[in-house]
């Protein structure tokens, strides 16, 4: 990934009978499948989709 902070996200939560704007951060995110942990560069518009989505994502580990 790049230099500079980064941030690991899991998937714990499905977006099934959520608001599809919901879903469509989580695919955003690169969260496509339950239980997924992604690695993303860690800025204010990411920041912004996980306080989005909070109640379906777990932030596993910060770096940085």
């Amino acid at each position: 990934m790049a230099k500079g902070k980064t941030i690991k996200v899991k998937r714990v939560g499905s977006p099934i009978r959520r608001d599809k704007t919901q879903g469509a951060t989580l695919l955003g995110l690169g969260l496509t499948r339950g239980q997924r942990v992604v690695e993303l560069e860690d800025t204010p518009s990411i920041r912004g989709m996980i306080r989005k989505v909070a109640h379906l994502v777990e932030v596993v580990e910060e770096r940085g």
